[in-house]
């Protein structure tokens, strides 16, 4: 199978050296030429994980996304969600025909409100058979540096979706599958937001105590979404034989939603590398919106995701008061403190 990754970010990086580590040739659309031809001097990305090195000959890279696409079999897209589309658009609207694609997007695309899979249906025709995820709970500077990470992979195809994650699987990552595709998106999504609520929370100086049980609605605030939306495989602590060649060593049947939702939503809560808990406690602290986004000068997938659930929940009518702050606090301009506040006596 042909890899092409699009995007040239820490989690495009660190899923090139993962195929890469597996000795496979990969197709990888750079949009900075000059970045490319660092890759090719000094085997390294400038700009993203440059502990990360490279064996070029492995490598073919380009700024073409035309040409990346039509050399590979299997499309890794792994660009911040907000600049997705204006990556596809040059596309001819036939050019994925025959190709499968695997999203490494842990948000939505904003103008659009939907997620890739939607997008890619409506804007090329793509068969949503042919699309897979591949979510955490992990972060690229840890899969960078070889510390044990776990990925989910998610697809309707089980037979392919397997084929997919081997590819993936290394001595320090451990591979899960699963047929959720929009619930790991959609988990993907909220634990952004939630990150950017645990950040300002951190901001604020509220204690540990505080954000353990912030962090805890947050879970179950994500669980009343995912029902109202249709998913339903996202009880932890539940087991069934779905499917009986997933065994864990212990003996009973894998639950993915410990990993992929909840194990996901606490890591970017509580990670330093998280860019949105960072984000957020910048915000905690007084930073406007646009000087936090200057400070960081990297993206925070859960800013544009909060407005963007702020407006699908509209139509859904889930209870997210945390969520909706959090919205409230980056888009209205309501004080990050006054909007705790606010959050407290509905949390139990």
């Amino acid at each position: 199978m042909r890899f092409g990754v699009i995007g040239s970010g820490s989690w495009a990086t660190a899923l090139t050296k993962v195929l890469t580590d597996n000795e496979h040739k990969v197709n990888w659309w750079v949009r900075n030429e000059a970045v490319i031809r660092h890759i090719r001097a000094r085997h390294h990305n400038p700009q993203y994980l440059p502990s990360v090195h490279f064996d070029t000959d492995l490598l073919f890279l380009s700024d073409s996304v035309a040409e990346i696409v039509e050399s590979s079999d299997c499309l890794v897209v792994a660009v911040p969600s907000a600049y997705t589309a204006s990556t596809l658009e040059s596309l001819d609207r036939k050019a994925l025909e025959g190709k499968l694609v695997l999203s490494a997007i842990k948000g939505i695309l904003p103008e659009q409100n939907l997620l890739l899979n939607d997008y890619l249906h409506q804007e090329f025709a793509f068969d949503k058979a042919d699309y897979f995820t591949v979510m955490g709970p992990c972060h690229a500077e840890e899969v960078a540096a070889e510390k044990l990470s776990y990925l989910t992979f998610s697809g309707l195809d089980v037979t392919r979706t397997r084929q997919i994650a081997s590819h993936f699987a290394t001595d320090y990552l451990n591979t899960v599958t699963n047929q959720d595709v929009y619930g790991v998106q959609f988990a993907a999504i909220l634990k952004n937001i939630y990150a950017l609520g645990a950040g300002i929370a951190h901001g604020l100086e509220y204690g540990d105590n505080f954000l353990s049980v912030l962090i805890a609605n947050c879970a179950d605030e994500m669980a009343g979404f995912l029902r109202k939306v249709g998913i339903r495989h996202i009880e932890v602590g539940v087991h069934s034989a779905d499917d009986p060649g997933k065994q864990a060593p212990h003996g009973r049947s894998a639950n993915y939603a410990a990993s992929v939702y909840l194990g996901d939503l606490l890591v970017t809560c509580y990670s330093l590398y998280s860019r949105n808990r960072t984000f957020g406690n910048m915000i905690g602290k007084g930073y406007s919106v646009r000087a936090a986004q200057l400070e960081m000068n990297m993206v925070a997938e859960g800013y544009n995701a909060s407005r963007c659930i702020h407006l699908i929940n509209k139509e859904i009518g889930a209870e997210m008061p945390i969520a909706d702050t959090v919205y409230r606090i980056l888009w209205e301009n309501v004080k990050a403190a006054v909007g705790f506040k606010q959050i407290e006596p509905y949390l139990v």
